[in-house]
């Protein structure tokens, strides 16, 4: 029984979650940095729309699947969904 409570104090070190830690950091990052041009994009359609005095329905009509593709890219790059696949 003493061996198997060192072998899962042994798993549980600290040192493997802090790297762990610091690749789910870099992962965000990195899908932010994917994301936000893209978002910009979008966004600046938005405002040119409505800048061009087209109805303002237009506008917000294509901010909801502007937004959604933003979160769902933002999601795919920060978890590396196809890491392991190949």
């Amino acid at each position: 029984m003493a061996t198997s409570a060192t072998e899962s104090a042994d798993v549980s070190g600290s040192e493997p979650d802090d790297a762990s830690d610091e690749e789910v950091g870099r992962g965000r990052l990195w899908a932010v940095l994917a994301v936000l041009p893209f978002l910009a994009i979008g966004l600046a359609d938005v405002v040119l729309l409505l800048t061009w005095g087209i109805d303002p329905l237009w506008g917000f009509a294509i901010l909801p699947p502007i937004l959604f593709c933003s979160v769902l890219a933002y999601l795919v790059f920060s978890t590396d969904f196809l890491e392991g696949r190949t």
